[in-house]
């Protein structure tokens, strides 16, 4: 994969860095509470944002990009911190983590599959999915720590989005040019399937959130549009989620 420039994105992982330090951590004293099919998601998704990030590592460095290795690093902190708010929120509910779930497992040997393109497509759907979770919790909760913990994570979200979308443009450069639509094509078509299992699977959270699985689906489907002109041409940032 060709080299490019990533200092950039280093330096703002690094300023966001400092800004959560200086910010501090939610008052997890205050507690939360939310309803049980709420509760259900965020254990899922907290398993799905816990995670070394070893793999994806090690090939960001086989890239042979030193600033990008070191973005990708930043990035990984960013979603283990992910895990941590989570974690925390859990915590100030009085609920448990998760140890694992099975469609963590299912992503996890997905981007294991081949290379760094392959990593951050499969990602890309975790990312994408994220976003309108996230989005429909910081806005559909009344409980002020959801909330804020939900909103922390998607201000990050929707910088990680661009992030990987300015290294697939990249890689996509080095496809065969009748590959590339065809290839954006699979992908949109694997992200149905995956946002569908997860409508079906926490419709009762989401209509807590006042958020109906297909809307869930379509949102998350007219996003991606946004992606995929991103990685195709280059789109300096992706569609905004919808509100």
């Amino acid at each position: 994969m060709r080299t490019g420039g990533h200092a950039d994105w280093t330096r703002r992982f690094e300023e966001e860095r400092e800004r959560r330090q200086a910010q501090g951590d939610p008052d997890w004293a205050r507690g939360a509470t939310l309803h049980r099919a709420l509760w259900a998601g965020i254990q899922r998704f907290q398993v799905g944002e816990d995670g070394d990030g070893t793999n994806l590592i090690a090939k960001a460095e086989a890239a042979g990009d030193p600033e990008y290795a070191d973005a990708v690093r930043l990035f990984v902190a960013e979603e283990q911190n992910h895990a941590r708010l989570l974690a925390g929120l859990l915590a100030a509910g009085g609920m448990p983590t998760l140890a694992g779930h099975w469609s963590d497992k299912v992503f996890v040997r997905l981007r294991r599959l081949l290379g760094l393109r392959t990593e951050l497509l499969v990602l890309m759907i975790a990312e994408v999915v994220a976003l309108r979770y996230y989005r429909a919790l910081c806005d559909g909760t009344d409980d002020a720590l959801a909330s804020d913990v939900a909103g922390r994570i998607l201000a990050d979200e929707e910088r990680h989005v661009p992030f990987h979308c300015e290294r697939l443009h990249v890689s996509f450069l080095e496809l065969p040019r009748l590959l590339r639509h065809p290839v954006t094509a699979l992908w949109q078509l694997l992200l149905l399937a995956v946002v569908l299992v997860v409508a079906a699977d926490h419709g009762a959270g989401l209509s807590q959130l006042r958020v109906g699985r297909l809307r869930f689906v379509a949102d998350v489907m007219a996003s991606s549009k946004g992606v995929v002109s991103a990685v195709l041409t280059a789109v300096p940032h992706p569609a905004p989620v919808p509100r």
